[in-house]
């Protein structure tokens, strides 16, 4: 059977996403197996690609050759592109590969359709994507099982007053990456960034802004078990750069795999330890599948979770070296999960039609 690897997606990491897509697509081709791309576009069409094509391919929309094809729910549900005589042909997948970083491809909208087409695919399940995408809810999570988060408030137009000083960090409540972050001396101006910065429109994360605190990251996946890659401190362009931004972590060419990093990371006596035990901590608590990472902001003294990336740029294949792991053992994982443990099957129990037998009359409840 076929592997389908889907990427892209009406999302601002669409690009982002197209290199980790055909990272994992051409990383499946060079390991004899049967894989096909399915690029989604920032309209939200859906095409079969070419194996080999390459990111410049994307420059100008769909790279010459792609063939449409639909998504369609239920019991026959799947990919399907147009055959001869107007009869469509179902792609045979065995799983799907998920690439697709941010917006629907990881807040749990694409899991969802999915999970209703019958497909197997690799990644978080709609709880954990959903979750995941939404900071203001997996930092209370986190908060509640015990781990150190920097604390945290919902901003709005009527916000009046914080619980904290500033200077503040805004987040898109819903959002990955660093897109969308502004650091602001104040409130008035956080407030005024909410009608001028287009991410923070579905809401707005605020928290103290910490200078001194740098990014330390680490992956895990859960399959055949939980296991923990090695941690990473990512090197911002400048010394006085206030955040660890976009460009830092993708403007290399390779997706994450050519950001400049310390790894391993050089931290502080007994902060490998906590960082691993909280990284578990979250994968139980957080509904984690497949490959994830995890970020946090770490002094020498102080340790916090920041967010988690349930689909990570490059699906973190540069972090898994201590046991060095290599990317088609990775893919080979993930898609053996995808097969043999279901992100969700969907069962009718209970209705055994009991309520519907003493209904009676539906107009006379309406009278």
């Amino acid at each position: 059977m076929t592997i389908g690897v889907l990427f892209g997606g009406p999302t601002p990491e669409h690009d982002i996403s197209i290199l980790t897509g055909l990272q994992a697509l051409q990383e499946l081709g060079r390991s004899n197996r049967d894989a096909v791309g399915l690029y989604w576009t920032k309209t939200g069409s859906f095409f079969v690609v070419a194996s080999d094509v390459e990111a410049e391919s994307f420059l100008d929309g769909l790279p010459k050759g792609s063939s449409e094809v639909s998504l369609r729910l239920g019991d026959d549900g799947g990919f399907f592109v147009g055959g001869r005589l107007g009869k469509d042909r179902r792609l045979d997948l065995e799983a799907v590969v998920l690439g697709t970083h941010g917006g629907p491809g990881e807040d749990g909208t694409i899991q969802a359709a999915l999970d209703l087409a019958g497909l197997n695919y690799t990644g978080p399940s709609v709880a954990g994507a959903a979750l995941g995408m939404d900071k203001w809810a997996f930092g209370a999570v986190v908060s509640a099982a015990g781990l150190a988060t920097l604390p945290r408030a919902l901003l709005d137009g009527s916000t009046e007053s914080l619980p904290f000083d500033g200077p503040y960090i805004l987040k898109p409540r819903f959002g990955g990456s660093s897109i969308g972050i502004d650091v602001v001396a104040d409130l008035a101006t956080a407030r005024a960034r909410l009608s001028s910065n287009v991410h923070l429109a579905r809401g707005c994360v605020v928290e103290p802004f910490r200078q001194d605190l740098t990014d330390v990251q680490i992956a895990l996946r859960t399959y055949p078990s939980i296991s923990l890659s090695a941690i990473e401190r990512p090197i911002r362009r400048s010394a006085s750069a206030e955040i660890l931004d976009y460009a830092d972590k993708y403007v290399g060419g390779e997706g994450m795999v050519s950001a400049p990093r310390e790894l391993p990371a050089v931290l502080a006596p007994g902060q490998r330890e906590a960082v691993e035990l909280a990284t578990r901590t979250i994968a139980k608590v957080a509904s984690v599948r497949g490959v994830a990472r995890v970020d946090f902001l770490a002094s020498d003294t102080e340790l916090y979770v920041n967010e988690i990336n349930t689909i990570p740029g490059s699906l973190s294949k540069h972090l898994f070296v201590d046991p060095p792991l290599s990317f088609a053992e990775l893919l080979g994982d993930l898609i053996a999960e995808a097969r043999e443990r279901p992100a969700h099957r969907f069962s009718s129990a209970g209705a055994d039609g009991l309520v519907l037998r003493k209904a009676g009359s539906i107009a006379a409840k309406l009278a």
